[in-house]
């Protein structure tokens, strides 16, 4: 029997195993489903007539069928090609103040949060695909829908249509269907999910995602949040005192699924749209998420996100907002960012016209400043030891960041 790959009670269906595993379904003590992943042929040893024959040139050429058998089963189990380097790739394209944030990990699986907007003559999709282009990858093994917006999913149906994808990942039914827009949106996700062509994948906090090289925690989803703090988490935070609960968000923004992103010793937290009502539950009366090294800022810098009593209690080094040049941006949401304690960058795809010099981060960590759209992009590249650096597209240039001292 293969591995066994289980998942937290409460996720509704059976995750992939190991490319080139043959999948069959098995219930756990604690698991709703699993996946158990049976030896691959790819694997599979030769007959024993062939190991056990004294002939030396039958030997040889039992060798010689084995490498043929090999080669060809390689084309039939499509694995994920093999990475070039140790490293994390995430890729922060620029879908014009949607999001669209590609991971691909070390080995060679990639993960997928939102796909920017639909129509624009392919343009967000297009974009996505010529990232995976650029990170050596052709097909996108998950792609996590944090919640029914236009901005999120409105550009799903075009990217299934340029790209294969492996599975899609949601919170479940939609919540705002009074939005005729994002009722619409939602309608077009659930047809695509119709054709059986990809796996479906309901997640609840506390899960963790199948994506191999990195570890994937779901923090919140459809509104419910993770019930007790991380590891290392639960400190209190000091803020909750002078903080009141801020009142219910109704619509998709506080289903959105957010998930902290683990890769050695480095810690990424995306939100999607998170609001300010789950954040201060987050946080208040401790802090169940701890400290991060970067913050995809949530809502992409609007200050219905990103309150000072939580963005400054996850303390990250840098943060990246993916917003446009109209969209998101908030002044008083750049404000807070910047205030952060242990902040060193604040990065930005676009400069936000709404905030103003004054309130925009320094031009160089901005990929698309005033101007025609020249869709440049932000990529971080992460090691092992902790070390990362950030590209700018537009600038040709790289950020460097050591270690974090902290454990």
């Amino acid at each position: 029997m293969g591995k066994i790959i289980s998942f937290p009670v409460g996720a509704q269906h059976v995750y992939p195993g190991p490319l080139g595993a043959v999948p069959t379904v098995a219930r756990t003590a604690d698991s709703k489903y699993s996946f158990v992943a049976s030896p691959s042929p790819r694997f599979s040893s030769l007959p024993q007539r062939f190991l056990q024959s004294s002939s030396a040139l039958y030997q040889k050429y039992a060798l010689t069928l084995a490498l043929l058998c090999a080669i060809s089963l390689s084309s039939a189990f499509a694995l994920p090609p093999a990475s070039s380097t140790k490293s994390l790739q995430v890729y922060f394209i620029d879908v014009e103040g949607g999001q669209a944030t590609l991971f691909v990990t070390p080995a060679g699986q990639s993960l997928l949060i939102d796909t920017g907007w639909p129509g624009n003559n392919n343009r967000d999709a297009d974009r996505i695909v010529a990232a995976a282009h650029d990170a050596g990858i052709n097909k996108i093994d998950f792609v996590l829908i944090t919640h029914y917006h236009d901005d999120h999913v409105g550009g799903a149906p075009q990217l299934a249509s340029s790209i294969p994808i492996g599975a899609f990942i949601d919170h479940g039914e939609n919540r705002e269907t009074t939005d005729d827009i994002t009722q619409q949106r939602w309608l077009a996700y659930q047809q695509l999910l119709s054709s059986g062509k990809y796996q479906h994948i309901t997640v609840k906090p506390g899960d963790i995602l199948p994506v191999h090289g990195i570890r994937v925690t779901v923090i919140s989803s459809d509104g419910a949040l993770i019930e007790k703090p991380l590891p290392g988490a639960g400190q209190p935070d000091p803020a909750c005192a002078n903080s009141t609960q801020p009142p219910e968000d109704k619509t998709e923004n506080p289903r959105s699924v957010g998930t902290l992103i683990t890769f050695a010793k480095l810690k990424i937290l995306d939100l999607g749209d998170l609001t300010s009502d789950k954040e201060h539950q987050l946080m208040c009366p401790v802090n169940k998420i701890g400290k991060v090294d970067i913050y995809i800022a949530s809502h992409h810098g609007f200050n219905q996100s990103g309150s000072a009593v939580f963005v400054h209690a996850i303390a990250p080094r840098i943060a990246i907002v993916d917003n446009g040049a109209t969209k998101g941006g908030s002044p008083s949401a750049l404000d807070i960012l910047k205030s952060s304690p242990n902040l060193q960058t604040l990065w930005q795809l676009h400069f936000s016209e709404e905030a103003g010099p004054t309130h925009n981060t320094a031009e160089e960590f901005i990929a698309n400043p005033p101007g025609p759209d020249a869709a440049n992009y932000l990529k971080l590249t992460a090691n092992p030891d902790g070390t990362f650096a950030v590209f700018n597209s537009r600038t040709k240039q790289s950020k460097q960041y050591s270690r974090s001292p902290t454990p």
